[in-house]
């Protein structure tokens, strides 16, 4: 690049670190216009069948309370289609069917919480039941069946002098970010302002453009802080729709919060599967095929479906592969992304199957997988753009002290405890979409850049910042950066590790074209000292034009922009996303080691210590990438060891809806963790030269724990989680 490159790279903190621990950053639920009124959820309590009646006397007679809506009066809204996933959205009210056991079925305003929480518990509702489906072992699947097929795969299973079949099965898991979702709803006649917890502002203006059948002009969504959320606010879910519904009907602003145990019912979760998976090899450990028969929970009324097959077609070379990928339809509300989507689930049959097979053959694990890398992706016949798993593994390998760990299982010990080492490998698509940023230089010498996109975590304010901050030629505290608002450029969901990627591309040309037009504003002026001088020899660093070689010629954007009479200077930046079609095969790739003491006696886990090795290309800002890194460790562990949805299949209530119950990583739990990335970029997956991160980092965790388990115990355990009882 030729700008100096003085803040991508360096690991400086969130420029809204402060506002966030101080409580000056505004969350949605935070807002509070004049006349606001309080909505909260009345919901079933079976788990399939239809509402025969909705008695709301009792709660309407309550002082402060404003309307009970149900189907028995709500407002029809008008058709909607063509959404993801496929099938028919849940709707708000629109008839009496029950879908799910904690579906909304009626909503209680009122001027206060506390008594919208009390006319919601005194709504009594009628159903005629019907018997549900919930659990994935007992349901059928359903027809439309996903395949991939590359050579003849059962034939080369047939004649594989070595061969391995296997199931593994792991548990729904939710999402339980810190703050759970809500929405502010406010008519201005008929245009909509709403404050919501969104990963995709945009997104909320497209559903309620439909739903209500309104222009998508007459909508504004504020989003500019989210406090957590791992995928499940990267879409407007009903709860949305009936705060604005209830808005229009009372004609007040409306606040609505789902409650912690609502949050396992209506915002979606990371989807139970069944993997059936058969390898085969030959005697030095090289595959020569696969199968992969998938069964995935969904909902009955949308087909929800995420890429659990891509790293079994694609991570190590294998010339004969068949997959099947079946949706079981259960009676539950709707799965949804959760971090490493598809992937993560993805990872854990095809890298404990690489263990089982490593230890079948009596090979290290990494040199099987060493053995076994692709020169190209098998699946898509493309080139790998860039693809540095040997250096994650060798790299990985002797920080851990991999030559420590004792292939024979049981074989270590420290006291009661039984150790093990395990490793495995992991990968992410590096997805770009098309993306806007705004750039405004003002005569002060400051800049403001904004884009539409959010930030439930990774610190995109501070990223983009610091890619504006160099392209400008200006240090961070010059610039400004501000999201979350719809009145902003476009930019895709904040989702699949995208953003940094699609916006931040957005943000280097949108300053990269505002740097050029000063430069060409101070080379065309007759009273700047850089008249005349070629625009390709000047450079900008700390807010200052100068000529290459000739640092003492030059001047400040304020001088420039004041002697030619500008208030400021402002462009529009974009980018084009992924090229279609792609020509190179785009990943970030991961190596993920663990070490494990489970106790001989009790079947306890504990994780001693974990290191990730990333290939994700440019790293932005190492502090935010190595919390990504800690972050996704941390929830890696929780599904590896804790993490499990209880549902009782009588009437599909989850049994374990709450924080007590579902059990998540605390910091007790968490042992010495550790991020490298490799040195690197990658210019042709964008002009910015970086990878998807969010996503890959928590790819490989799980795995890598069971693995180690077994090192440590000899005990193959094909679920997760892995407790306990399934260790005695």
């Amino acid at each position: 690049m030729s700008q100096p490159q003085a803040a991508v790279g360096a690991a400086v903190p969130r420029v809204d670190a402060r506002l966030r621990v101080t409580g000056g950053a505004k969350y949605a639920a935070d807002n509070s216009p004049d006349g606001v009124v309080h909505a909260v959820i009345v919901e079933s309590s079976i788990g399939r069948g239809r509402i025969t009646g909705i008695d709301t006397r009792a709660a309407e007679a309550r002082p402060g309370v404003l309307k009970v809506i149900s189907h028995l009066n709500a407002p029809k809204l008008p058709p909607v289609e063509g959404r993801f996933p496929p099938g028919k959205p849940l709707r708000a009210f629109q008839d009496d069917r029950v879908q799910f056991f904690g579906q909304p079925v009626a909503v209680a305003v009122a001027t206060t919480l506390e008594t919208a929480q009390h006319a919601a518990s005194l709504v009594k509702v009628s159903y005629d039941a019907e018997t549900s489906s919930t659990d994935i072992s007992d349901a059928d699947a359903a027809g439309g069946t996903q395949t991939y097929a590359r050579g003849d795969a059962d034939r080369a299973l047939d004649s594989a002098p070595v061969r391995l079949d296997t199931t593994y099965r792991t548990a729904r898991n939710h999402h339980n970010p810190m703050e759970p979702a809500g929405i502010v709803a406010q008519w201005d006649g008929d245009r909509l302002t709403v404050w919501e917890k969104t990963q995709y502002v945009q997104g909320t203006v497209f559903t309620l453009s439909g739903e209500f059948g309104i222009p998508p002009d007459h909508i504004r969504v504020i989003s500019p802080f989210i406090g957590g959320a791992f995928g499940n606010a990267a879409r407007a879910w009903v709860h949305s729709v009936i705060a604005a519904m209830a808005a229009r009907e009372v004609k007040r602003p409306v606040k609505l919060v789902l409650t912690r145990r609502q949050m396992y019912f209506t915002v979606g979760y990371r989807p139970a599967y069944e993997y059936g998976l058969r390898l085969g090899a030959d005697r030095g450990g090289r595959l020569t095929a696969s199968t992969h028969d998938v069964r995935a929970e969904s909902s009955r009324y949308e087909t929800y479906s995420e890429s659990v097959l891509v790293p079994g077609r694609m991570l190590y070379s294998t010339p004969n592969v068949r997959q099947a990928y079946d949706h079981v339809p259960l009676d539950v509300s709707t799965p949804w992304f959760m971090r490493g989507p598809g992937y993560a689930s993805g990872a854990y049959p095809v890298e404990s199957a690489m263990d089982e097979l490593a230890h079948e053959l009596g090979v290290d694990p990494i040199e099987l997988r060493l053995r076994n890398e692709p020169s190209d992706d098998e699946s898509s016949n493309l080139p790998f753009s860039t693809r540095r798993l040997r250096d994650c593994y060798r790299t990985g390998a002797r920080e851990f002290g991999w030559h420590r760990r004792n292939p024979k299982p049981r074989s270590t010990r420290d006291g009661d405890w039984l150790i093990g080492m395990g490793m495995a490998a992991g990968v992410y698509d590096t997805m770009r979409s098309e993306a806007q940023a705004s750039v405004r230089l003002d005569a002060d010498g400051t800049a403001l850049v904004q884009s539409a996109t959010s930030d439930m975590g990774p610190g995109t304010a501070t990223s983009m910042s610091q890619v504006a901050a160099d392209a400008l030629g200006l240090t961070m505290r010059q610039v400004t950066f501000r999201l979350g608002d719809s009145l902003m450029p476009p930019a895709p969901v904040h989702a699949g590790s995208q953003t940094m990627a699609s916006v931040g591309s957005a943000v280097q040309d949108g300053c990269d074209k505002l740097r050029k037009q000063a430069i060409a504003l101070a080379v065309n002026d007759k009273g700047s000292p850089l008249h005349g001088v070629d625009a390709a020899d000047i450079v900008v660093r700390g807010g200052r034009l100068y000529a290459k070689g000739e640092p003492t010629r030059g001047e400040t954007y304020q001088r420039l922009l004041a002697r030619n009479d500008r208030t400021h200077l402002e462009v529009l930046g974009s980018y084009a996303g992924a090229p279609e079609p792609e020509r190179f095969s785009l990943y970030a790739y991961s190596a993920i080691f663990a070490e494990v003491a489970v106790d001989a006696r009790l079947g306890l886990v504990r994780v001693r210590r974990m290191l990730g090795v990333y290939d994700a290309a440019r790293i932005v800002n190492p502090r935010l990438a190595d919390s990504q890194a800690i972050g996704a460790m941390t929830g890696g562990i929780g599904q590896a060891l804790l993490e499990h949805t209880v549902t009782d299949h009588r009437d599909g209530r989850i049994v374990n809806a709450n924080l007590a119950d579902y059990l998540v990583p605390t910091h007790a739990d968490m042992p010495d963790l550790k991020a490298i990335f490799i040195d690197g970029q990658d210019y042709e997956a964008d002009p910015i030269g970086v990878k998807g991160l969010g996503e890959v980092v928590i790819v490989g965790v799980a795995p890598a724990i069971a693995n180690a388990v077994f090192n440590a115990t000899g005990r193959r355990i094909r679920q997760l989680p892995i407790t306990a009882e399934a260790l005695l």
